[in-house]
């Protein structure tokens, strides 16, 4: 046998079964999620008869929508192996911008929701700069520029909302299509986006590529800054988005938007099978994982338990899927 061909299966006898067991991992988890989502909610409807009414499942559906939109720019972070602590207060300028500029500025609203995307992508690819030029861990950088954020937010608007939002955008945030609120839409929308873009994309092998093995990547010529510099300004334009259509959503322009963005879209992506050290997920997961967080806070509500629990419960979830995602990363290492 030629030594080409013996080298060659030698490389595939060595080489393909941590991919494969790569694969089965990822593919079990999202599996597993399907699972437990389908489990909860059939364990809620048994709980409480209200849990299935049309007007619970389209708030259920309302509230993933904004949290979701978060959660994919998220999980595509983790992925590329980077963090974004900052993207409820980006949520929360975007808002406020857009209030500012629709309202006291007199610009036109639709135009203001554009500006304030771009704002939102601006500021995402400021904390994708400064991560790569300094070299800086995204953790600690984001939670700087998380105060920046929230600071502007503040002189801008002293505390007060802002009133007197156009009722034209109103339907963005209100409006409901075949039964379904039309954030959830848009939601939907944007995860089939960024679905194709992780699954059928060189944009989206290389933010995988860059997650395992950032060292290799760049060895491979793919341009490992500029694509962190484009994730990252992704996540904040899907956390302005999320922001503009919660102004929308409740008629003003309230500072305080965004400040529950933070540890919900971590623990709903790791609990999708978003792994913390990058390379492994999918946003579909991430989302999984967030309609799961969304209906056991739902169930807390219709018990009628304080609503002080839901940060409890979500610290907790945090918590326990990220020492599970460890647990099963160490366990993977081990078998490989």
């Amino acid at each position: 046998m030629p030594p080409s061909v013996t080298a060659g299966k030698s490389t595939e006898v060595t080489g393909q079964p941590p991919r494969r067991r790569l694969s089965s991992l990822a593919a079990n988890q999202l599996l597993g999620v399907v699972f437990a989502l389908v489990a909860i909610f059939l364990v809620s409807a048994a709980l409480s008869p209200e849990f299935l009414t049309s007007f619970n499942m389209v708030i259920i559906a309302r509230t993933l929508a904004f949290v979701g939109l978060v959660t994919i720019g998220q999980a595509m972070l983790l992925i590329l192996g980077e963090l974004d602590l900052s993207v409820g207060a980006i949520g929360g300028l975007a808002a406020v911008a857009g209030g500012l500029l629709m309202v006291q500025a007199g610009v036109n609203a639709w135009l203001s929701l554009l500006l304030c995307l771009l704002l939102g992508a601006a500021c995402g690819a400021v904390n994708g700069l400064l991560v790569t030029r300094l070299r800086l861990h995204s953790l600690v950088l984001t939670i700087g520029m998380a105060g920046v954020y929230s600071g502007l937010n503040l002189v801008s608007t002293r505390g007060v909302a802002i009133t007197g939002i156009p009722d034209q955008i109103g339907f963005l945030g209100q409006g409901v299509v075949a039964d379904l609120p039309v954030p959830f839409l848009v939601m939907l929308g944007c995860l089939a986006v960024a679905a194709f873009l992780m699954f059928r994309t060189p944009f989206g092998r290389y933010i995988y590529a860059i997650g395992n093995n950032t060292a290799a990547a760049r060895m491979l010529g793919i341009r490992v800054d500029f694509i962190r510099v484009v994730v990252f300004a992704i996540a904040g334009l899907l956390s302005a988005m999320a922001g503009i259509l919660m102004v929308a959503r409740l008629g003003t322009a309230q500072p305080s938007i965004g400040e529950d963005w933070v540890l919900p879209p971590i623990a709903a992506a790791v609990i999708g099978g978003v792994a913390t050290t990058g390379g492994i997920g999918s946003p579909i997961g991430a989302i999984l994982g967030a309609a799961i967080i969304g209906i056991i806070e739902n169930i807390i509500v219709l018990y009628g338990v304080s609503p002080y629990w839901q940060s409890v419960v979500s610290g907790g979830i945090v918590v326990l899927a990220i020492s599970f995602d460890s647990v099963a990363r160490r366990t993977f290492r081990r078998e490989e």
